[in-house]
């Protein structure tokens, strides 16, 4: 693997999140790859992965997530391969999200999907050999 890409290898298990968030910096900070950036990358990540840890597996059984991230010239590209019940987050309208009530008055569900859509830069998915394939991409310019 060239210097240009990370493949992080995870169970489907929630403490894994902070060592995804570690090596995403690590590996954003090694680039000159702008904090900003970083910290959208792990909030993405973390939203999406949660709710595939969370609501994803209909077993106990342990799962294994993979996170890829590589460059791209200018932008950073992130994909998600897992074996959870299939869900495409891009089927759903992520303006949807109600973001104008309070939070005592809002339907639970859907902003995490909408912070990734405001977020990235360009989000998709799709059904692979039983496996969910998510690919996140964000333009960056280098820190001055």
């Amino acid at each position: 693997m060239s210097k240009a890409e990370l493949s992080i290898r995870v169970a489907n298990d929630l403490k894994e999140l902070a060592t995804i968030a570690e090596r995403v910096d690590e590996f954003c900070g090694q680039r000159e790859i702008p904090m900003a950036v970083a910290y959208q990358v792990n909030l993405s990540l973390d939203e999406l992965l949660t709710n595939t840890i969370s609501y994803g597996y209909d077993d106990e059984a342990a799962h294994q997530i993979r996170i890829d991230l590589q460059l791209d010239g200018d932008r950073l590209l992130v994909r998600i391969e897992d074996d959870a019940r299939q869900f495409d987050l891009t089927d759903s309208d992520p303006a949807r999200a109600d973001t104008s009530s309070s939070l005592e008055e809002r339907t639970p569900g859907g902003l995490g999907i909408f912070l990734v859509h405001q977020m990235m830069d360009s989000v998709s998915y799709r059904r692979e050999n039983n496996r969910n394939v998510v690919l996140l991409g964000k333009k960056f310019a280098a820190e001055n």
